[in-house]
């Protein structure tokens, strides 16, 4: 039996052994590998193309809500991504779904759900906590999510580094490219989402991060 290989990647270390201690608690061999930020996953991601699974929380150092997600799944288009988060509402969750991810974990679930959740989606399944009630978005922030889904994962980050105020010489400097660079991706960015400033790109990131909670 081939051995699975799953990312955890959450900034609480007690979290962390949560999930390492679920997964730890299944069948056949693993690989466990933790990150502590957004930067680590992406890495970790990239160095491991074959894993089979990548436990996210969305609330870590370096992204800024549902961003972190959307540059991961442009990215990284074959893994499965499971969010796992302390903001569980119903449109976190239903959010979460529509921008890719494979399943949702609410950080108040017990190790057992935790695990049947991560043995679902490894079958290829969606796993949602017993509570959501499913439902559809309003169809303007429904377009805006497929808009956003057109970014590239470098549009994603760059939106997301606009949301924390952040200005286009210091994330030059983070994503270690050129301010050209960064304007570039600003005016695609502008372009996708249909809006006419920076401002705008983040007022329309928010609608969507609006429903989450630190």
């Amino acid at each position: 039996m081939t051995a699975l290989t799953i990312i955890i990647a959450d900034d609480h270390p007690l979290f962390r052994g949560a999930l390492r201690q679920a997964v730890d608690g299944m069948e056949g061999k693993k690989t466990v590998i933790e990150a502590g930020d957004f930067e680590a996953a992406r890495k970790t991601a990239s160095q491991h193309p074959d894993a089979d699974l990548l436990l996210l929380d969305l609330a870590m150092p370096g992204v800024s809500g549902f961003s972190g997600l959307m540059a991961l799944r442009a990215e990284f288009a074959n893994l499965p991504i499971v969010i796992v988060s302390a903001s569980d509402d119903q449109t976190t969750i239903r959010r979460s779904l529509e921008l890719g991810a494979s399943g949702f974990i609410s950080k108040s679930s017990g190790i057992d759900d935790i695990r049947t959740a991560i043995q679902t989606v490894l079958r290829g399944d969606i796993w949602t906590p017993a509570f959501y009630e499913g439902g559809q978005e309003d169809p303007e922030v429904a377009d805006l999510i497929a808009r956003l889904r057109t970014l590239t994962p470098q549009q994603s980050r760059v939106l997301g580094m606009l949301a924390e105020g952040l200005l286009n010489k210091q994330i030059a400097y983070e994503l270690g490219v050129s301010e050209a660079t960064i304007k570039a991706h600003v005016s695609a960015i502008l372009l996708k989402l249909k809006v006419d400033s920076r401002t705008q790109a983040v007022i329309q990131l928010g609608k969507i991060n609006m429903a989450m909670v630190a």
